[in-house]
């Protein structure tokens, strides 16, 4: 994810405004708005009359619409629609990030043509994105800005932002275009350059299974250690895809992740779908479906692992030589995200497995308890720091009414008056956070919103 840099020990707190006695809108005045649909506009209203608790209102009010609100450029170039989408207090698009970002938007398209245009413009500049750099996570608006973390060691072409390899960006950008095609049977984004990039996301999936050697990819900087000159800790060859870093941008410890693994798999089956149902390339379809089953095969047999109580769980990270790290991080994605995903179901026994050891501070070393809440932290920061996004995915995978309102009510006790999420906020003392401006998170939690109200909507009346 995209990350302010901010490390506990020179961390800087941003400051919080007293509790409003009204609940006044924060979002920007409708003159400096980047984007306004009116049919996101309707939904505001629409979900705002469910809501019986008025600050969880007003909350829902100004972070459902950050996205567009603040984060978004739309442009044409030869009539094809294209979006630049920050995630926020860094003027740079993560691959992650913005298709996350979008991604509640997608249900309103049918009604708001011009949102529509918005979202195809995300899956054009997704595409451009990963043509010029398939390993890179983060680009610039700019094709000709040298990012500021250029260094001799680790290539970075003009457009990069950042080059940190991590297979959730790539994941992403697949997911964004399928469910795209899902809401509008559109297929005009699925041009030569689009289906260029997919089979560049193919190859580079292959390439990063590393059955004969490390591949193109290495990356170190000045300043932070390196492992095995850049190419990241040894692996065994089982058919898994290494990935060099986590969601959070951290380096993984064994770099088989398997909540991106699974991800992998869940994706390259729709990239299949799109390429075989449209006719685009049913030669590449196979493709996909036969490295989406090598991979899968790969997860059931080194992913899935007994936990210390001898139950099935998905193991965090591997290396494939028998070496196993239970934890989760509190990104997406993460094992707690998987149904969220798609890529299991929220009863699978493994997953229901695998939810009790994380969600407990027994078992997983980044589960955090404290005066303000409880949740998943980040070695992103510290395990004192708890990630909303964490709890807004404990309550989007739950099943338990209980759970969900637990949920709701931390996240309604931890914005620390702002009225938006933040990317952590300290376990004791909520008004010491991380980023004021975070679009990700702020969307997820409308995204969340209306996940209850369509689903548990007298949830949203206690």
């Amino acid at each position: 994810m995209a990350s302010a840099g901010l490390f506990i020990n020179n961390l800087s707190f941003a400051s919080v405004m007293d509790s409003p006695s009204k609940f006044i809108s924060k979002r920007p005045a409708l003159k400096d708005r980047k984007f306004t649909s009116v049919a996101v506009e309707a939904k505001i209203e629409a979900v705002k009359k469910q809501i019986k608790d008025e600050e969880l209102s007003w909350m829902f009010e100004n972070c459902y619409p950050n996205t567009l609100d603040t984060t978004v450029s739309f442009s044409t170039k030869n009539g094809k629609p294209f979006t630049y989408v920050i995630t926020g207090d860094i003027d740079a698009m993560w691959l992650r990030d913005s298709s996350a970002q979008v991604f509640p938007y997608l249900p309103l398209m049918k009604e708001d043509a011009a949102l529509q245009q918005l979202i195809a413009g995300v899956v054009n500049q997704h595409a451009t994105f990963v043509m010029l750099d398939p390993y890179a996570n983060a680009f610039y608006n700019d094709p000709n800005k040298v990012s500021e973390w250029k260094n001799d060691k680790t290539l970075m072409k003009p457009g990069v932002h950042e080059r940190k390899w991590e297979i959730d960006s790539l994941c992403y950008t697949i997911r964004l275009a399928y469910h795209y095609w899902q809401h509008t049977g559109d297929t005009s984004c699925f041009d030569g350059n689009w289906l260029s990039a997919m089979k560049l996301i193919v190859k580079t999936f292959k390439e990063q299974q590393r059955k004969e050697n490390n591949g193109s990819y290495s990356w170190e900087r000045k300043g932070q250690a390196s492992v095995e000159k850049g190419f990241g800790r040894s692996v065994k060859p089982v058919g898994l895809i290494f990935s060099m870093f986590r969601p959070s941008d951290d380096a993984t410890l064994f770099p088989f992740l398997i909540s991106s693994n699974l991800f992998a798999v869940v994706s390259l089956r729709q990239l299949a779908e799109i390429c075989s149902k449209t006719g685009l390339d049913t030669a590449f379809a196979t493709e996909c479906t036969a490295l989406a089953d090598e991979v899968n095969t790969a997860i059931q047999q080194y992913g899935i692992v007994n936990n210390q109580e001898n139950q099935k769980v998905f193991a965090y990270e591997v290396d494939g030589f028998g070496s196993v790290y239970f934890a989760d991080d509190a990104n997406v994605p993460s094992l707690l995200s998987l149904p969220y995903i798609g890529a299991v179901k929220r009863n699978d026994p493994v997953y229901v497995n695998t939810r009790k050891y994380l969600l407990s501070e027994k078992t997983n070393p980044y589960y955090t308890k404290g005066k303000a809440g409880e949740g998943i932290a980040s070695p992103h920061i510290n395990k004192d720091m708890i990630w909303p996004m964490a709890i807004i995915l404990r309550a989007m995978t739950s099943t338990d009414e209980k759970e969900i309102v637990d949920s709701l009510k931390i996240l309604k006790a931890t914005h620390a008056g702002t009225g938006f999420m933040h990317e952590s906020f300290y376990k004791d003392d909520a008004t010491k956070y991380t980023r004021d401006w975070f679009a990700w998170a702020n969307t997820l939690f409308g995204e969340l919103i209306i996940k209850v109200a369509e689903e548990n909507p007298r949830l949203l009346q206690l």
